[in-house]
This record gives structure tokens, sequence and C-alpha cells, in this order.
């Protein structure tokens, strides 16, 4: 079975906000500084912005095959967005895997459905609720309950709001890097900056916290047995160590 652990990064859907929020004229920055604003009035606090009016600059991929693991960015540093989310979808159609995130039902996967629906991407295989393929009707990736989709933070967490609790920190809880320092909130001031190539390293050690937590959730369940666990593991390290990015390479490091 493949398994497919995912992140993306967003940025204000610009386009959008200036159409809703009548912000024609103003700067990129401007116009953003206006939809968090206008954000903050809605919430009483937060300036985090709803599903639809984000805008994918990032997916990274944790692809477990049969014979190997891969770490990646999809795309290229100036893909379009359309380019990422085809790709990403184009991705489930090709392998059919088990989809890995954190929080990925209650941001990720609503964000790529929003895009999909912009950019009039197919993506059948990942829609199926049966129609097409009757196993899909017990275990699809739509529904909450079923693993086809497996968002960690959610299963973790008993499907209790109130239990829920960060990558980052599940992350170091278990040994692993986390964040290392870096945060999601720093995206925008990032690619403002033009450092996309620093949001793609993030988005790619997001997926891979999450990877590795999903194989001790394994560990956990009894999918894997303890010299599972280390094959797995084991694998992952060599993988980054061939790899030899920065990024990875302080991720490795950090990793006891």
């Amino acid at each position: 079975m493949n398994v497919l652990a995912f992140d993306i990064e967003t940025i204000p859907d610009l386009a959008t906000g200036r159409k809703i929020y009548d912000l024609e004229g103003l700067t990129d920055k401007d116009a953003a500084q206006a939809m968090f604003s206008k954000r903050r009035e809605q919430t009483g606090d937060s300036d985090f912005l709803r599903h639809h009016l984000h805008h994918v600059v990032a997916i990274a991929a944790v692809l477990r095959t049969d014979d190997a693991v891969r770490v990646w960015s999809l795309g290229d540093p100036d893909s379009s967005e359309a380019e990422l989310v085809r790709r990403f979808f184009d991705g489930i159609e090709r392998y059919t895997p088990i989809l890995v995130s954190w929080n990925g039902s209650g941001f990720d996967l609503p964000v790529l459905h929003y895009r999909a629906l912009f950019h009039g991407i197919a993506a059948p295989r990942y829609w199926d609720t049966g129609e097409n393929d009757r196993d899909f009707k017990w275990n699809n990736y739509l529904s909450r309950f079923h693993s086809r989709h497996t968002d960690l933070m959610d299963v973790l967490a008993g499907y209790q709001p109130r239990a829920t609790a960060p990558l980052d920190e599940v992350a170091q809880l278990i040994g692993l890097p986390g964040k290392q320092g870096r945060h999601g909130a720093e995206v925008w001031d990032r690619y403002l900056a033009g450092k996309i190539g620093e949001i793609r390293d993030y988005c790619e050690t997001d997926a891979l916290n999450t990877y590795l937590i999903y194989l001790r959730f394994e560990l956990m369940r009894g999918n894997l047995d303890e010299s599972g666990w280390k094959r797995e593991s084991d694998l992952i390290r060599k993988s980054l160590h061939e790899t030899n990015k920065p990024h990875l390479n302080a991720f490795l490091n950090a990793w006891k």
C-alpha cells in the first residue's frame, strides 16, 4: 500500500480578496493587510483567513511505495498554483495512496478543494465514494472516519476538538525535530521577501514530521512491530542522507 504524507503552505488569495472586499488599487501587501483586518473584525481576534481565501504556494510530500521513500516539494519554485494542485491530485490518480496529514481535514484538503474548483481540476479518484470503485464506498478520501485519509491530529484527539495538539509539540513529544524554529505564520512575509525556496523547505519538514508520527501511530496500533518501526525509520534516514539537502540534513542531525 502506498502512503502519501503531505502538507501545504498558503498565502492570501489576493485576486479574490480584491473582488470581495473592493481592494483594487492596493499593493499586494496592503491588500493582504486589509484582508487580515476584515477577518479580525469577523472573529474578534484571529486574522487567519477563511479556507476559500487561501492561495497555495507549496505542497510537500513524503511518498512511501513498495521499494522506496521520497521527500520532495511538488513542482518547481516558479510553478503556478494550478500546476501544484493538479500534481497533487494526479498523484492520487496514479498511486491511490493512503493520505496522511496533520489537520488535513480541517485545513489542507478544504483549501485544495476550493483551489481545484477554481482551476477546474478533475480528480475522479479522490472524489469517488463508491460510484466507480465499490471498495471506495467503505473506505474513501472524504469520510472523516475512513482511513484512506488519516488526519492524525483528528484521530489522535479521538475526534474531540479540545484534545487536539500542534504538530510541532507532538513531534517533539516522540523525539522528532519538530518545526526547528519556523512557523506557518511567517509564510506570507517570506513570500513577500521572495523566499519561496525557504517556504518549500519548511513545508517538506512539516510533511516529514507528519509521516514519522504516522509510523509511530502504525506501531501503536499494531501495524508495525519494533523491527518494522526501525526498518522504516532507517529507510527515511537513508533517504534524507542520500538527498543531501541542507534543510533535510539539519532535520536528520536534530532527529534523535
